[in-house]
């Protein structure tokens, strides 16, 4: 009887935890709408969640491109170590899976195993992104230039808190000096 008391008490524990982690992350929200033909051509990353397969990574870009299949082309490239570093190429696909908001993608870069890639906000002209998924255990800021400035970056981050995000697990990432193009800015 004792062992039933116990094991029903851990049981409610449990329950009561679960219910509180899942009730605090709010749902991850997407952009209403992507034009996929405008997000296309090349992102710098300005600051992400540090993943396994980024490990040591500087100078972080991902190349978009329309296939003839209608899915999208993905390469990213990194410098290993420093800016100079060996260059380290991933080549990937994705498939749009939210066709009325473009803004949820499928990402694949090995075999059949497909990753979340969503949208979730965007620069009303697309000179930045920011990409998560549901869990939150990926996060990318990207931009068309090599770097952002600090009001930009401040104003997503503090969306990033109401999307569940923790910033403090951001690290900005190691660009080249590029300097701005205002006249590709001002388009």
């Amino acid at each position: 009887m004792r062992s039933m008391m116990k094991l029903g008490v851990i049981t409610v524990v449990l329950m009561i935890a679960a219910g509180v982690a899942t009730a605090k992350e709010p749902e991850l929200t997407v952009v209403p709408s992507v034009d996929l033909d405008r997000y296309l051509g090349t992102w710098y990353e300005i600051a992400s969640y540090p993943a396994w397969f980024q490990r040591n990574c500087t100078a972080v870009t991902a190349e978009y491109s329309l296939r003839e299949d209608g899915r999208i082309k993905v390469v990213n490239s990194c410098r290993k170590g420093a800016l100079d570093g060996k260059l380290k190429q991933a080549k990937g696909r994705a498939k749009v899976v939210d066709a009325q908001s473009n803004a949820k993608l499928k990402v694949s870069f090995f075999g059949p195993f497909w990753g979340d890639y969503w949208i979730i906000d965007l620069d009303p002209e697309y000179r930045w992104a920011v990409v998560g998924e549901p869990k939150r255990k990926y996060l990318w800021i990207l931009s068309r230039q090599a770097s952002m400035d600090e009001d930009t970056y401040g104003g997503i981050v503090d969306r990033l808190r109401q999307q569940g995000y923790d910033p403090a697990r951001l690290e900005k990432t190691l660009q080249p000096y590029l300097p701005v193009d205002h006249e590709e800015l001002d388009q």
